[in-house]
């Protein structure tokens, strides 16, 4: 009796369910770019720190100025230059000002700020005295108030975030000098295959080169991880369990195999670590990527089979293995954007299997995005020159059988 395949949630949910975090790290705020926050970043300091000015100009009282207008401006006194980084408080009196400028913090008795563009003297002139033509509307204008962006002790960024350039920047502002993130997942990727060989190798009947390894190296270290271990190997068992002795010897928390797990004969994956081993093997309604395997090691690692094919490898790592690399690091958004587009053009899909397609997206019309196939063979398995054209795949429910033109799909970012 053949056994149902299962959906591709069903089979992500066994993967997740056998996920355990890994734990978290303390690391200097600028060495955490891509690192992802095991514990959220609280504010250290006021952010502002201080009241300050939003403008060059004059800090002032309201009641003083309150009347100014351009033909009977409002003559006032200047005793202080308040450049920013100044720790003076000057006393201000009725009738007095305190040039300022931006940045600086806001004299203890000024209320609002005069810009230098509402008085008629301007910054020319501006140290004794100058004449305030434009009474400004409110008590408090132009006057970042202490705290209006984040008190100590705020949460400014959740558990679960991923560290870029503004999440740093956010973290100094904060006072903060470290990130605790997670730990870099260590990944294992062996390609199998008898027939591979070494890109630019001279190639015999049969043979072809191995491009998977650099593919899988590139989709690990863009979801955070790190390979520790690279390496292709023949249809031999013994080979095969002597790398994934290497594999344990350079502790990697993931292997990732490609090749080896369908239905011939010479299934190295399979024939050495299925039934009654470490992994399952199953069928996933989903084309390319039918094929999978997934179980973990004695030593705990998750192991991974995806199909040998380029754009399966491609397609199942982003179904499969990316997640659970994500989740690994407690990543809060475990997938990627999914649009909405209009289909450039129609295509077929295969039946009663989830169809990904890479696929690329036309952006002439910021207006109106429309998708379309990467290369004409579609979502073929082997398509490993057109799989450069992609940007996107366009995800087709196993109940379509055919997608036209205009038709609404989803379509998964890559870029």
């Amino acid at each position: 009796m053949t056994e149902p395949m299962r959906t591709v949630e069903e089979h992500l949910a066994r993967i997740l369910a056998s996920v355990q975090p890994l734990g978290g790290e303390s690391v200097p705020v600028g060495g955490a770019i891509g690192r992802t926050l095991t514990e959220p970043l609280r504010a250290l300091v006021d952010i502002p720190v201080f009241d300050n000015s939003a403008m060059d100009g004059f800090a002032v009282r309201f009641a003083d100025v309150a009347g100014a207008a351009s033909e009977s401006p409002v003559r006032l006194r200047v005793v202080a230059d308040l450049p920013a980084g100044s720790a003076l408080d000057p006393p201000i009196g009725p009738g007095e000002a305190a040039r300022i400028m931006t940045g600086s913090a806001v004299p203890t008795a000024a209320d609002v700020i005069v810009p230098f563009e509402d008085t008629a003297l301007g910054l020319e002139g501006s140290l004794e005295m100058t004449l305030v033509r434009v009474a400004p509307r409110t008590a408090g204008l132009f006057i970042r108030r202490r705290a209006a962006d984040a008190s100590v002790g705020d949460e400014l960024l959740p558990r679960g975030t991923v560290v870029g350039p503004l999440q740093a920047a956010a973290a100094a502002a904060a006072g903060a000098t470290t990130f605790v993130v997670a730990a870099t997942p260590r990944v294992a990727v062996i390609s199998t295959g008898s027939e591979l060989v070494q890109p630019g190798s001279p190639l015999r009947r049969g043979q072809i080169p191995e491009s998977n390894s650099e593919l899988l190296t590139g989709l690990v270290a863009e979801a955070g991880g790190a390979v520790v271990l690279r390496r292709s190997v023949a249809d031999d068992e013994a080979a095969l369990r002597e790398v994934l002795r290497h594999a344990a010897d350079v502790a990697a928390d993931v292997v990732v195999f490609s090749g080896g797990v369908s239905a011939g004969a010479y299934e190295v994956v399979k024939n050495t670590l299925g039934p009654g081993g470490e992994m399952s093997f199953v069928k996933v309604a989903m084309q390319p990527g039918k094929p999978q395997g997934f179980g973990r090691s004695a030593d705990g690692a998750l192991l991974f089979g995806l199909p040998g094919n380029p754009v399966s490898v491609a397609v199942s790592f982003e179904t499969f293995v990316r997640p659970a690399l994500l989740a690994l690091q407690s990543r809060a958004a475990l997938h990627r954007p999914v649009l909405r587009l209009p289909a450039a053009v129609g295509w077929r899909t295969p039946p009663n299997r989830r169809q990904y397609l890479p696929a690329v997206i036309d952006r002439s019309d910021p207006g109106a995005w429309s998708v379309a196939p990467a290369t004409a063979g579609g979502s073929g398995s082997h398509l490993a020159g057109g799989l450069g054209r992609a940007e996107a795949y366009a995800i087709v429910p196993a109940e379509v059988d055919e997608v036209e033109a205009g038709t609404a799909v989803d379509v998964m970012l890559l870029t």
